[in-house]
């Protein structure tokens, strides 16, 4: 009787797990993003600014959206380390592609890497938010000329859930709506992508 109960205590008490990875070139704000996602979430104070440094390998954030674990994979952009992320496809239930939208120099080199990305076979199916970061700069290139530069990109994608949105990593401004949008879709896209159920 009492295994019957730690059965059913175990059942009732398992949460699904999601895991999502940010990617973007070096510099477009992922690691500020992801501190930004842990204070929102957890209510801890993230690393200043300052203190961000590029991320060589791997940083891991873990929070609570809708009664889900969403483990978030920052992951590094040079050049170098971005033939590692192919890795990381097949384990992921959504993508956060990072955007620089001060750097308008970089973009259609922002371009070509989200599009090599989002043709991997391993990710089809997958929700996809670009993240048009630092929209509090003045240098900021308008949401509108992103979204015409990725909404080509998008249509190729057919059915997958995708979406450009504006953000500030550093002010938080617009980080929650963007997990929110994410986060639905992955619920949504269970049958594809079943996550893992954890204690």
């Amino acid at each position: 009787m009492s295994a019957n109960l730690v059965g059913l205590y175990a059942h009732l008490t398992q949460k699904e797990e999601y895991n999502v990875i940010i990617l973007g070139l070096d510099n477009a704000g992922k690691t500020t993003l992801l501190e930004q996602i842990k204070q929102t979430y957890l209510g801890v104070r993230g690393l200043p600014p300052e203190k961000i440094t590029p991320t060589v390998g791997m940083n891991i954030g873990k929070v609570e959206v809708h009664r889900s674990r969403i483990n978030f994979w920052d992951l590094g952009g040079q050049d170098a380390l971005r033939v590692l992320w192919s890795k990381y496809y097949d384990e992921c239930h959504g993508i956060l592609f990072v955007i620089d939208s001060a750097d308008s120099m970089r973009l259609d080199q922002c371009r070509e890497t989200f599009e090599q990305m989002v043709m991997n076979d391993s990710i089809e199916g997958v929700p996809v938010v670009m993240l048009a970061n630092k929209q509090d700069t003045d240098q900021a290139m308008p949401v509108e000329d992103i979204k015409e530069v990725f909404n080509r990109i998008a249509l190729q994608l057919g059915a997958r859930d995708s979406r450009v949105l504006p953000i500030s990593a550093l002010k938080g401004e617009g980080v929650q709506d963007a997990i929110e949008w994410l986060v639905l879709r992955m619920h949504r896209n269970k049958e594809d992508r079943p996550p893992v159920f954890r204690q």
